[in-house]
């Protein structure tokens, strides 16, 4: 239906602008559709890491196979698509740190485990995304002819896990084990499901084995931090202690820069687990919420599935949350102590200051007293040689008749006009030359 019949048919109800991710969150409920599946049928599910890069690349290639086999690919905004070939349909999904690749067909026959019919896409000819983290194998096989007892033989006894779900249709087994080719193998045996209700069990039982193993992605991470976590704290107990000795400003500055040391080997080891801590955390939360859809009831005799992940994800996870905990904590003690100890520098420079200000300051003061005796000094020097002058022009004048009293007489009058105009000039002088303009 185009759109102009559309507007007719609404009677024009949404002629407005549209949001530019309108598209994209009303089309996240159908992202991923669950598939109607009809026992037997086995799946084979592998889940693959990747960088941006990565998961780009691999659209392009995906699109190319598809276009391969006479099929339009995904588009720009897709981040699911099925592509049927090799007698069954094969599932692309683009996550936001992985790519998974699921294979669904009928197997030859309705035994479990059986072969894997040939052709299947994860030949040779498949290009593998990123490192493979997931690999997995179901089979949907019908309970008829089949003995439960019997079917356990697949499995580990030790970690071996059941459980019934769809009120009773259906019952999975799994072990959580890897097999002689490296997969995963889980079991489902359909006691009477619709094809929808299989599909739709089948990819949470898989979203099972995936998200639990993406969750504990953290934890070698976790064990590997945690010695590093452990010698900062225990280097923090011994610093805080020193800096209960320090007294000098040496001393302060360079417990000052062991704890930024300290600091900043934390942050490192923060700041690169910080982005898998916190996916650890939410795929562990997807994990739990496939499991609370399943609505897993008891099998007699058997472990159930969500007690069995929750005794061994659970320390694993408290593992993790333990290690970020402790590096936050850890960091804001850092930041306190680092506070602290600035400031102690702070005070010990700012005393420090004020102790070269009051030297600096007698020392003006002595600079000063100096220069007001040389003043005095220079002013009785300068009217000495002033004086001495008058007396001599006073002679040379009298020798040339001019009547004048005796020069000693002269030269003695002079001198307190002379020592008076000498100590105004050199005050002048001074003043001149001061930021102020004011005479001392």
């Amino acid at each position: 239906m185009n759109a102009d019949a559309n507007t007719q048919q609404t009677g024009g109800l949404l002629p407005f602008g549209k949001h530019h991710l309108r598209a994209a969150v009303l089309g996240e409920l159908h992202a991923r559709p669950f598939r109607a599946l009809e026992s037997p049928r086995i799946l084979l599910h592998y889940a693959f890491t990747c960088d941006p890069q990565a998961i780009r690349d691999d659209r392009l290639w995906f699109a190319d196979l598809c276009r391969s086999q006479g099929v339009k690919g995904p588009g720009e905004s897709d981040r699911s698509h099925v592509l049927p070939m090799a007698g069954g349909s094969l599932r692309w999904e683009q996550h936001s740190e992985f790519i998974t690749y699921t294979f669904d067909v009928a197997p030859d026959g309705s035994h479990p485990f059986g072969r894997i019919p040939a052709g299947h896409p994860f030949g040779s000819g498949f290009r593998a995304p990123g490192p493979m983290l997931v690999a997995a194998r179901l089979d949907v096989v019908p309970e008829n002819g089949h003995d439960e007892a019997a079917l356990t033989r697949w499995f580990d006894r030790a970690s071996l896990t059941a459980l019934q779900s769809e009120e009773g249709r259906a019952i999975a087994m799994t072990d959580f084990r890897q097999d002689g080719e490296g997969l995963t193998r889980i079991l489902l045996i359909d006691r009477g499901m619709a094809p929808s209700q299989t599909g739709a069990l089948a990819q949470r039982l898989i979203e099972v084995e995936t998200y639990r193993t993406l969750a504990l992605l953290g934890l070698p991470m976790a064990t590997e931090l945690s010695p590093d976590v452990r010698r900062i704290e225990e280097e923090l107990v011994q610093l805080t202690g020193e800096m209960r000795g320090a007294s000098d400003m040496d001393s302060n500055r360079h417990l000052l820069e062991r704890l930024s040391d300290l600091a900043a080997d934390l942050e490192a080891g923060a700041a690169a687990s910080a982005y898998r801590f916190g996916a650890s955390r939410a795929y562990h939360s997807i994990l739990k919420a496939r499991l609370g859809t399943i609505e897993e009831a008891v099998v007699p005799g058997y472990l159930g599935l969500e007690s069995f992940l929750a005794r061994r994800i659970a320390p694993a996870m408290r593992t993790i949350e333990s290690v970020e905990n402790r590096q936050i904590n850890l960091s804001r003690k850092l930041a306190r102590a680092t506070t602290l100890l600035r400031t102690r520098v702070d005070v010990d420079m700012e005393r420090q200051n004020r102790d070269l200000l009051d030297s600096m300051n007698r020392r003006a003061r002595l600079q000063l007293r100096l220069q007001q005796t040389v003043e005095g000094l220079s002013v009785a020097a300068v009217s000495y040689y002033v004086v001495g002058l008058v007396g001599y022009l006073a002679k040379g004048l009298k020798e040339a008749g001019v009547p004048m009293p005796d020069p000693g007489l002269v030269s003695g009058m002079s001198v307190p006009l002379v020592l008076l105009a000498v100590w105004w000039t050199v005050r002048r002088i001074r003043a001149h030359h001061t930021d102020t303009g004011e005479p001392h």
